[in-house]
């Protein structure tokens, strides 16, 4: 990553930072800059979520591990990141009208992971997501076995689960 490109990444992550307190109580900008300053492929993940539409901040602080957890916070799916099928499986099945990408997929290659659903319900308590789009969440590798995905998002002041065959992709998914 060029200078002026991990510059412009810190300043962007610092002002969401700074925005939403909320997210992170007790957790200090500075204590998150050594750490991500000293972890490139960090610094490329976060890059990527940034360019493809994503908001990525911090959401949580693994002791344990002596890590940050950041997640992307979009209001909505991002917009570099729609109409994907759930996996390679499921892109490499459909005979017509194939898209581009599939969300595993765009995920590995962004060095991130899908959230389970349990995750998906914690990081909507830090506020309303996918109002108007819906995620891919990871899949229970007995129900991709049958050919299924599950994807969630929020409707009438509730986070809803749904089922879809892993093939199937929309514009706002």
């Amino acid at each position: 990553m060029k200078t002026q490109e991990r510059e412009e990444l810190l300043q962007a992550l610092k002002a969401r930072f700074a925005r939403n307190v909320h997210r992170h109580v007790g957790i200090a900008w500075a204590d998150v800059l050594t750490k991500i300053q000293g972890n490139p492929s960090a610094l490329r993940s976060l890059r990527e979520m940034e360019v493809s539409g994503g908001e990525p901040d911090v959401i949580g602080h693994d002791k344990w591990a002596g890590q940050f957890i950041f997640c992307d916070c979009s209001v909505e799916s991002p917009s570099g990141r729609r109409s994907a099928c759930y996996d390679i499986e499921a892109l490499e099945s459909r005979k017509e009208n194939k898209p581009e990408n599939s969300a595993v997929e765009m995920a590995t290659a962004m060095g991130i992971d899908l959230l389970t659903e349990e995750q998906y319900r914690e990081l909507q308590e830090l506020g309303d997501f996918d109002t108007k789009t819906s995620s891919w969440v990871k899949t229970p590798t007995e129900v991709r076995a049958l050919g299924g995905a599950l994807f969630c998002d929020r409707r009438y002041g509730k986070v809803f689960l749904y089922h879809n065959g892993a093939q199937s992709y929309y514009a706002a998914r």
